[in-house]
């Protein structure tokens, strides 16, 4: 999910046993240990050249190098929390053998389990995109072969995008009912609950912070869901008469136009919640996240309040270094 201060966004990631939060220049990764101890490990931003900086301003293409960004640093902030279980696994292996714990933080990985991991997260895209793009397309182009009367472009686009929707929900429903994942929805609702609370200039304790929502309208649920109604519209635009591989291409070409398009309009609604048409289009979102998020404990909540914390000092100097951009840029319009 992101959270904005002006136009700083400060972003949040459920990870095994832990929470990843992203401020402008840095992003900082707390998970819990068996042990009960919090781990906590902070990573820096590259910034880019100044065409990246550029472009990260620029409507409809700052949505898609989010995504690409977001891509990144979840896959480091996953590889941070996953290394953290598989010393918790070696040392409860190694209690078993009445050998010696290893020591905490001393495990370096081979090299080919890297390669596993980024293997696994490549494989994940594919599988993600296979399920939620290609089978729907398939699916309505069977349904229109069994009922010719539900044939054409519109029609096609209608059904391709309910299917995915329903996939998407099923695909939800289904993995929470595995208990490591329903751990991670847990921390899903504490990232959210923090975000809420440092919204609401809340005290930041685990207490205070619990008797907020688990719901936030500018979650990545929001975002997914967002895409998959968007692409109805754009997708429209392939031409019905073209050959299934075509449009399958196509669509796949289009998906970063999609995002592009989704995360503005996520921007826009998230800035207009008082306005009942943006409340009704965030709706949707905020009750899929009903499936994707689960009421935390304060342990939980603890967690994330530690990642968070490593993250605000870097989002308040952000905000008042544009601040005081703002204030000089007034000054040089009065003088003028």
């Amino acid at each position: 999910m992101q959270s904005q201060g002006k136009d700083l966004v400060l972003g949040g990631q459920a990870v095994i046993e832990g929470v990843m939060m992203k401020g402008p220049k840095m992003f900082s990764v707390a998970v819990r240990r068996v042990s009960g101890e919090i781990r906590v490990r902070d990573f820096d931003i590259a910034e880019g050249g100044p065409l990246r900086v550029r472009l990260s301003k620029m409507p409809f293409v700052r949505g898609v190098l989010t995504m690409a960004a977001m891509l990144v640093i979840g896959y480091k902030a996953l590889q941070f929390s996953a290394d953290e279980a598989i010393e918790d696994a070696e040392a409860a292996e190694a209690a078993e053998k009445g050998l010696p714990a290893p020591v905490s933080g001393a495990r370096t990985k081979a090299e080919g389990e890297k390669w596993a991991m980024a293997v696994a997260m490549g494989g994940a895209l594919v599988m993600g995109v296979g399920i939620f793009f290609l089978l729907p397309h398939f699916l309505t182009v069977l349904m229109q072969r069994c009922w010719p009367a539900l044939s054409g472009s519109l029609a096609f686009n209608l059904i391709d995008g309910l299917i995915r929707v329903l996939v998407f929900v099923a695909y939800v429903v289904g993995i929470s009912f595995m208990k490591d994942i329903r751990r991670i929805f847990q921390y899903h609702g504490a990232e959210h609950k923090v975000i809420n609370a440092y919204e609401k200039k809340s005290e930041l304790t685990p207490e205070a912070v619990s008797a907020y929502s688990v719901l936030h309208p500018r979650c990545g649920t929001s975002f997914l869901l967002f895409v998959m109604v968007i692409g109805i519209v754009v997708f429209s635009f392939i031409p019905y008469e073209s050959p299934q591989v075509v449009k399958v291409a196509l669509k796949l070409v289009l998906l970063p136009v999609v995002a592009g398009i989704s995360y503005e309009v996520l921007r826009l609604t998230a800035r207009n919640l008082d306005s009942p048409l943006f409340k009704a289009m965030v709706a949707p979102g905020m009750l899929l996240q009903r499936l994707t998020t689960r009421e935390p404990d304060l342990s939980q909540i603890e967690v994330s309040l530690a990642s968070f914390r490593r993250v605000l000092p870097s989002q308040e100097a952000e905000e008042k270094e544009i601040e005081v951009k703002e204030v000089q840029e007034a000054a040089l319009v009065e003088q003028a």
